[in-house]
């Protein structure tokens, strides 16, 4: 805010996706280096015997095996930023959660009964699709069958 003009407003979303992008995205670097630095040197050497530049390296050689060694740390990178979108509360946006608490202003629905089952419903939800993604992470492990032990 103190680098832009003073008249200069972003909407509350842009605000969202542009939080949500920088904090994910300092964890998915941190998985990705973790994936190069677990490729041995002798692929590098072999890269740079054969005469490749720096990116035809990375990108014909080096990327490709980090890319599978890190399958599920992006997966799980995905899960908790899954379950982190709830933090747009903060700003003032109505996420998935949030719609459900705001629900409970409702007198139809003010009731430690209803207030229950909407956040069980929610826990169920956001289980299904955590497991789901967990699922196909295993899926596309064994379909890339990269040959490490897990």
């Amino acid at each position: 805010p103190l680098f832009l003009p003073a008249d200069t407003d972003f909407d509350k979303l842009l605000r969202a996706l542009i939080g949500v992008a920088l904090f994910s995205s300092a964890y998915m670097a941190e998985v990705v280096r973790g994936g190069l630095q677990a490729i041995p040197r002798g692929q590098y050497e072999g890269a740079m015997a054969l005469g490749l530049t720096f990116w035809q390296m990375m990108r014909m050689i080096i990327l490709p095996q980090a890319l599978k060694l890190v399958i599920p740390g992006i997966v799980s990178t995905f899960i908790g930023l899954f379950k982190d979108t709830t933090l747009v509360l903060i700003i003032g946006l109505f996420d998935f959660l949030g719609q459900i608490q705001s629900s409970f202003a409702n007198p139809n629905w003010a009731s430690p009964v209803q207030a229950l089952s909407g956040y069980l419903f929610a826990a169920f939800t956001y289980w299904i699709f955590t497991f789901s993604m967990s699922r196909y992470s295993i899926y596309t492990e064994q379909r890339l069958h990269t040959g490490h032990k897990r």
